[in-house]
């Protein structure tokens, strides 16, 4: 059986591919901004929707055109990835799982183009990565790998950084892992980042919180900076590599959480989260994009099929904290979220508020189980 599984690397291009990198960047960009609008006029006037085939049509024709002769001077599938791109973006708008699809723009300093593996295009070769039209690009290959590589996406970060992910087709055997077999419940917080029904807690690291007064600082320097200078281009990064810092530490402690959990358990339960609801509470919301609870359950989810383990989320509106872990009675005062620990009125068992939500959500996801 098959797997596909990413892997991310850094990449040293030097002048010249940098600039062949940015030209192409340039280039996927203004195809997809202008088959947007193509799409949208052609539905505005003519009530006739553009498809992905059309469109490819399209895109021949335009390279032919004298004004647009340089599209040819870039990877071609590079281009096709992002008619691709707009396509899938229409279909998820369709299927109302995202917005309409929004024009790129050139100002933006996170920037990523896609390309298809074509007759060996993209291979490693003698420790770096060789990238169509590219050539071989000096490469930090922290990890090795035996697969067919399937796509490449090369990107740009805001600090000026470059990486290269390639997705790889690989057999499942040489990924598939081993758990010790124990079931667990997690209640996610924001003090701790999650307690478990054995009345362990995890550390919520506060990264952003830890970083906070030293990304002010910089931001409030690049504010004050001319606006097109090189000051402020310097000042710009600066802040731009705080932040991918932040971000770095953040998915660090997420992967190392998540894995050793995986690894440990057969049954993970957890309560599934509306996250993109609690982002609406202004006095939460940037507690709760710190602690990125839901990219912690998406990497769960996915590294769960690895080890064999299962994964299961219990309803939002189930009463786990409210309701007595050891004789059930649900004691409805602890809607307050200020109240951190409880006795119960009927069997006077005393609870910490998050141990006993995850001793409930562990019973419920088993119930769950058992009924399925």
């Amino acid at each position: 059986m098959k797997y596909a599984k990413g892997f991310k690397f850094r990449i040293y291009p030097n002048a010249e591919q940098q600039k062949f990198i940015n030209q192409t960047l340039g280039c996927a960009r203004f195809v997809y901004n202008h088959f947007l609008a193509v799409r949208r006029d052609s539905w505005q006037e003519k009530r006739e929707s553009v498809t992905y085939v059309k469109s490819s049509r399209l895109l021949t024709e335009l390279k032919c055109h004298p004004d647009f002769v340089w599209l040819k001077s870039v990877d071609s599938m590079a281009l096709q990835e992002a008619l691709r791109n707009l396509d899938r973006a229409f279909q998820n708008f369709f299927k109302k799982q995202s917005g309409y699809p929004k024009f790129k723009s050139k100002h933006s300093h996170n920037q990523s183009y896609r390309t298809r593996n074509q007759s060996g295009g993209i291979r490693i070769i003698d420790g770096n990565i060789k990238l169509p039209r590219i050539g071989i690009v000096k490469t930090k290959l922290s990890r090795e790998f035996e697969g067919r590589i399937l796509n490449a996406t090369v990107s740009r970060t805001a600090s000026g950084k470059y990486f290269v992910s390639l997705c790889v087709e690989m057999d499942i055997e040489l990924l598939l892992g081993r758990n010790n077999g124990r079931q667990i419940g997690i209640d996610v917080g924001i003090k701790d980042f999650y307690s478990n029904d054995q009345g362990d807690t995890v550390t919520n690291p506060h990264i952003l919180k830890g970083m906070e007064k030293k990304l002010k600082r910089l931001q409030r320097s690049l504010s004050r900076k001319v606006k097109g200078s090189n000051n402020r281009n310097k000042a710009r990064i600066k802040v731009a590599r705080l932040q991918e810092r932040i971000a770095n530490i953040r998915k660090d402690f997420l992967h190392k959480e998540s894995t050793r959990l995986v690894r440990e358990n057969q049954l993970i339960a957890v309560e599934n989260l509306k996250v993109k609801n609690m982002l609406r509470n202004h006095k939460l919301a940037k507690a709760v994009s710190d602690v990125s609870w839901g990219e912690f359950f998406r990497m769960l989810e996915y590294k769960a099929k690895l080890y064999g383990c299962d994964v299961v989320k219990v309803d939002t509106f189930y009463p786990s904290s409210q309701t007595c872990s050891c004789c059930g009675y649900q004691n409805k005062a602890t809607k307050n979220l200020g109240i951190r620990k409880w006795t119960c009125p009927q069997c006077n068992t005393y609870h910490d508020r998050d141990v006993n939500a995850a001793r409930n959500i562990l019973r419920k996801a088993l119930e769950m189980q058992k009924s399925a």
